[in-house]
């Protein structure tokens, strides 16, 4: 009845415990010369499988084992049941089995009870004395231990289901706050451009005091939703940091038959033939104004021949507004940015196309280079004036995996002052 593909049990230690305790009871109080502790186990459309649990003692020796031979037995060890197969009742109700003097030794008493409660059989306690028949009241001790074992085992499987679906829960809700990160973060650099083309219209305007209340309103709203979204990103790093309890209603729900964890899904990317400079020029565009009204020299190299690569629009516009509003962020006034697109190299006999994204800004120390796309790291920057939330390479690296491209990173640049950094895409050439 034993296999080995079957999907085993994962009793608790504290479970394991109660089953030596309670075999000890045996072997000491009622002299049970071996005894055995299975839990069964189910694959559909298979019969009920039997894994051993605890086994006392563990070899056939005319003594008695030591206390410490009781030992949980892992189901993928060679376990030999078939004395214990031929004894057992077809439905596994619970009955006493004394074997018949057929196949087995006269003087060998064995009685077999299945773990039940509530209808539903977790396992089965095995006993034996080879010397003489159990007593009636001998017996009833050992239904006691069997009723015991099944309502901790029942117990047992209760509580890992719970954490189960509590680790589920838990994903889970991750899931939606990463959703929420990235959603805000995301809003962020379009904001962030708003406010700078609404400051730069105030200087154009001159005394056009009718059209300057306007624009002043855009920049003040504008102010107003970063205010909202850096408060809510701190909310959110208080909650990774600091996790509250989930806590499950257990007095209605129903266990399953069998439970598993899934993880869920990463969101897909519908790819495509894209041109790398069509979705550029619109990101440089808003990026142009930051740079100017920064005082950072923006410098642009691209070329008006180059092949399609595989990928998505929208994911593309977000890499590259992510690289360059973090190179534009991270370099200080009169710093230079330098972008620079139509690099090819072969990886793997795939031809690539590379989008070379460097600045004359603060470079990446070695120690943070390691975790520098993990979300919400920030390294060094972390308790620096720059506003972040250590999201935006976190996304990058993500869409262009999904889009089977690869990034490299480089820093420092200029090894004399430890500054600059050169990230480079690479995506496949369709």
């Amino acid at each position: 009845m034993f296999s080995a593909n079957a999907s085993l049990p994962h009793p608790s230690q504290d479970f394991i415990a109660l089953c030596q305790s309670q075999v000890m009871l045996l072997t000491k109080t009622l002299q049970a010369d071996w005894s055995g502790v299975y839990l069964t186990s189910e694959e559909e459309g298979q019969p009920v499988n039997l894994i051993p649990v605890v086994i006392y003692p563990l070899q056939e020796t005319p003594h008695r084992a030591s206390d410490n031979q009781i030992q949980l037995r892992e189901g993928k060890e060679e376990v030999t049941l078939a004395n214990l197969s031929k004894s057992l009742p077809s439905d596994l109700s619970r009955s006493l089995i004394i074997p018949e003097t057929d196949g087995f030794d006269s003087k060998d008493y064995q009685i077999v009870l299945p773990l039940v409660y509530q209808e539903v059989v977790l396992g089965v306690l095995v006993t034996r004395r080879d010397t003489y028949p159990w007593k009636p009241e001998e017996f009833n001790q050992v239904e006691q231990i069997a009723d015991t074992l099944a309502i901790a085992r029942l117990l047992d499987q209760r509580q890992e289901w719970y954490e189960e679906q509590l680790k589920q829960q838990q994903l889970e809700q991750q899931k939606e706050r990463d959703r929420l990160d990235d959603l805000f973060h995301q809003l962020r650099n379009p904001l962030t451009a708003l406010k700078v083309f609404g400051k730069l219209l105030l200087k154009r305007l001159g005394k056009d005091e009718q059209n300057l209340s306007i624009i002043n309103n855009i920049v003040r709203e504008g102010e107003h939703l970063q205010e909202l979204i850096k408060e809510f990103e701190s909310h959110q790093k208080t909650i990774v940091n600091d996790p509250q309890t989930i806590t499950l209603n257990t007095d209605s729900v129903a266990i399953p038959e069998q439970s598993s964890l899934h993880l869920p899904p990463s969101q897909s990317l519908k790819l495509t033939s894209v041109y790398v400079r069509d979705i550029l020029e619109t990101v440089v565009m808003s990026a142009e104004s930051i740079a100017e009204n920064k005082g950072i020299n923006l410098n642009v190299e691209t070329s008006d021949y180059l092949d399609p690569v595989l990928g998505n629009y929208s994911a593309l516009r977000e890499v590259f507004s992510n690289l360059i509003d973090n190179s534009i962020k991270y370099t200080p006034v009169s710093g230079e940015v330098k972008i620079q697109l139509g690099l090819s190299k072969i990886i793997n006999h795939k031809k690539y196309q590379g989008l070379l994204i460097e600045d004359t800004g603060y470079g990446i120390p070695p120690e943070d280079q390691a975790h520098i796309f993990e979300r919400h790291y920030r390294g060094i920057q972390e308790n620096s004036d720059i506003s972040g939330s250590g999201l935006g390479l976190a996304i990058v690296k993500e869409l262009v995996i999904q889009m089977g491209g690869l990034i490299e990173l480089y820093s420092p640049i200029n090894l004399e002052n430890n500054t600059g950094t050169r990230i480079i895409v690479w995506l496949v050439i369709n």
